[in-house]
């Protein structure tokens, strides 16, 4: 008998907005941590900390090292004064990027005065509230900083005092629209922790885009479009991987985009090859059915109802007992979303 197909609304879960994270944990690694153990079906409650305590020595953590940019930008159109709210995703020359945009009649032609005698035109519409933007003036690094803000997801309704409590404590490489949350928990006494047990850390690099903020619509995920995000897994993170996997440890990503660009990497590989180094653009999609080929743990957040987010981890330990997890959650008060708390699958 063949299964039912999935649908969308098999995501699906209640929460109570009480229980969405306004505000981070401090110190970091205070943040609570649920244990699942997919071979028995197990869960455990503890603190991030205790982290150590779950992994073995030779394991070997993986994590993106992506910097969140100030990457939302206020303006008003050119003549009329109207509100414009750019996001930039993405960098195609120092002064050209693609961005969503919030605002009537945001078409090509239309131009934009920011801050700091910044102004933009919108060169293309890429559908929907994608477009092209070029700006007056390279977006460099100390130019962003003058014209842009750290974006927060919507959910979040209370400024951060500290912005730098939205980057991971790694953050290396800046780009991100949105910061990959897993990472928020580790403090550098804790990588010293790790280091010293003789669990291994190596990186990748995802910049977080557009579907951090897509939901799910459609009712068949199937046909939900994943927009592309710029990945890279540098020679020697694969290395690190082949050799792990060749001792017998486990591979363990902190976080959701370092489970699709290990993946994305693995498919990419030379015949014969688990992973090699690669770069390029993934619209990996993960949904329960799919082989995780490197991915042996994962380190992630609460995630939002319906979201593909929510489908990966999903696939990675079974949706019913995701969902029985989330319920747990719930009832033990956990923070969810990006400021949350945090679980580990094993």
């Amino acid at each position: 008998m063949n299964e039912r197909p999935l649908r969308t609304a098999d995501f699906d879960y209640d929460l109570p907005p009480e229980l969405i994270a306004q505000q981070p944990v401090e110190p970091r690694d205070h943040a609570r941590l649920m244990v699942l153990q997919r071979a028995t079906q197990a869960i455990t409650h503890a603190r991030f900390y205790d982290l150590p305590r779950f992994l073995r020595p030779g394991d070997l953590l993986v994590a993106n090292q992506t910097r969140v940019i100030p990457a939302r930008l206020w303006g008003r159109k050119v003549p009329t004064g109207g509100k414009v709210e750019l996001l930039l995703l993405r960098a195609e020359a120092a002064d050209t990027w693609q961005a969503l945009v919030r605002g009537r009649g945001l078409r090509p032609g239309r131009r934009i005065a920011l801050a700091a005698g910044f102004e933009a035109e919108i060169i293309a519409d890429l559908g929907g509230p994608l477009r092209r933007v070029r700006f007056n003036q390279p977006l460099d690094p100390e130019a962003l900083a003058q014209v842009g803000q750290v974006p927060l997801p919507p959910y979040i309704h209370q400024p951060v005092a500290d912005p730098e409590r939205y980057q991971t404590v790694y953050a290396r490489e800046p780009g991100s629209a949105a910061a990959p949350t897993a990472g928020l928990h580790f403090t550098p006494r804790l990588l010293q922790t790790l280091q010293r047990q003789g669990i291994g850390w190596a990186t990748v690099t995802l910049h977080v885009g557009l579907d951090t903020f897509a939901p799910v619509k459609e009712e068949d995920p199937r046909q939900h479009r994943m927009h592309t995000e710029w990945c890279r897994v540098p020679p020697e993170t694969a290395a690190r991987i082949r050799e792990t996997k060749a001792r017998g440890g486990r591979v363990v990503a902190v976080g959701t985009t370092a489970v699709r660009t290990l993946e994305t990497a693995a498919l990419h590989a030379p015949q014969g090859q688990l992973i090699a180094a690669w770069e390029g653009d993934t619209d990996l999609f993960i949904l329960p059915g799919f082989r995780f080929r490197v991915v042996d743990g994962l380190i992630t957040n609460f995630h939002l109802p319906r979201s593909t987010l929510l489908m990966l981890v999903s696939a990675f330990a079974g949706r019913e007992f995701i969902l029985r997890a989330y319920e747990e959650a719930k009832a033990q008060g956990y923070r969810f979303f990006s400021f949350g708390d945090a679980m580990l699958i094993l």
